[in-house]
């Protein structure tokens, strides 16, 4: 962190920021075409580990987290054994749902259409009517399962129940860096869904700060400077330091005395939709976006995070600051605005979309999508 703090102080003092090698060029058809974000769909987010769920979301034996992604329905289940492992949630039998969406506590799960019976581990242990039903293997009619790892506080899951799913080599050295936040020792104070624009347009305002002086004045901008990062890669992942308001104060401080935590913000941006964000000490935005079924319309599930569960009327009066005032960011000013950019897309008057230098981190996004569209996992 003094690192860090070192090299966004030396841009502060400088009025600069780290820089891509020159302005990058994207075809609007890459934000447009929806033969191109099929495939991408395909291929990026139905083949690639997805961060979908919070460690501490399914804290014991028996907690389970139904969700919908991509229109595939999901169950990811921790097991008796305090594996986590996910599934189609999807009787064998005739295809009914076995959970709605949402978290809860189950041993069993019973197919509410014909009570098929399955356990925490995807086995079938049970049908009604077994002996007028016919004979069947059990164990050819286990729920399918999907590649999953649980890995720095967060389960990751491939939807394609073909895929393979190698953590260690899919966070490679970013992992040590998430291990750094200790995401599963946080506490979920809140989680929401939104409705956002469209995939790209919507994931390049969690890439950089350039806007932030401009949309966010009110909100989270009173805090960091303004097209101010210091950015690294790791492979398609990435850590974005932002400096706060008070960054400069360390410059008339001997660097024993610095408390740099207080003076930068670290977002983890996790390719290719996961997004982890400090914006103050004791609070953490975490934010999933998940392409709809167009290439104009996403959701994006915030769960806003307290350091410790919120007691006093003080601690709770500020968590509800922190998750008021990044919902306000996110709904009424980035969004906003991203719908507004969707709406004109097609209007004629870009043929392509410019990344500046300074927006190294979009950059490095992008690349690394057509990177995966090029060559495959």
């Amino acid at each position: 962190m003094m690192g860090l703090a070192s090299r966004a102080l030396a841009h502060f003092e400088a009025r600069t920021t780290d820089l891509a090698e020159e302005v990058m060029q994207n075809p609007v058809e890459a934000y447009t075409d929806p033969e191109r974000y099929a495939r991408e769909r395909e291929i990026i987010f139905k083949t690639l580990p997805l961060g979908l769920a919070l460690s501490l979301e399914l804290p014991e034996p028996g907690s389970y987290k139904a969700m919908t992604v991509l229109e595939t329905p999901l169950l990811i289940v921790r097991g008796e054994d305090g594996t986590v492992r996910a599934f189609l949630n999807v009787c064998r039998h005739r295809g009914a749902r076995l959970k709605p969406d949402g978290c809860d506590q189950a041993r069993v799960f019973s197919c509410p259409y014909h009570a098929w019976v399955y356990d925490t581990t995807g086995a079938l242990i049970g049908c009604y009517g077994e002996d007028t039903f016919g004979d069947i293997n059990h164990a050819d009619y286990g729920l399918t399962g999907l590649p999953c790892a649980e890995r720095c506080g967060v389960i990751w899951v491939v939807l394609d129940p073909r895929g393979v799913l190698d953590i260690d080599e899919w966070l490679g050295d970013f992992a040590a860096e998430l291990d750094t936040l200790k995401l599963s020792e946080w506490h979920l104070h809140e989680q929401r869904e939104l409705p956002g624009p469209g995939w790209k347009v919507t994931i390049d305002g969690y890439l950089e700060v350039y806007h932030h002086n401009q949309l966010h004045g009110q909100t989270v901008g009173q805090m960091t400077v303004g097209n101010l990062l210091v950015l690294d890669t790791y492979g398609p992942h990435q850590r974005l330091t932002f400096g706060r308001k008070t960054l400069g104060s360390l410059a008339g401080q001997p660097k024993e005395d610095w408390q740099p935590d207080e003076h930068v913000r670290l977002i983890h941006s996790c390719f290719p939709n996961l997004s982890i964000s400090g914006i103050l000490g004791d609070h953490c935005l975490v934010s999933q976006i998940f392409p709809g079924p167009n290439p104009d319309s996403t959701i994006t599930v915030q769960s806003v995070l307290a350091a410790e569960k919120p007691v006093t009327d003080q601690e709770k009066k500020q968590t509800e600051t922190f998750s008021e005032m990044v919902l306000t960011a996110v709904r009424d000013e980035d969004y906003p605005v991203g719908f507004g950019i969707q709406a004109a897309i097609h209007s004629g008057a870009n043929k392509h979309f410019v990344y500046g230098r300074n927006e190294a981190a979009v950059q490095n996004y992008h690349r690394w999508v057509a990177r995966f569209m090029e060559h495959g996992v």
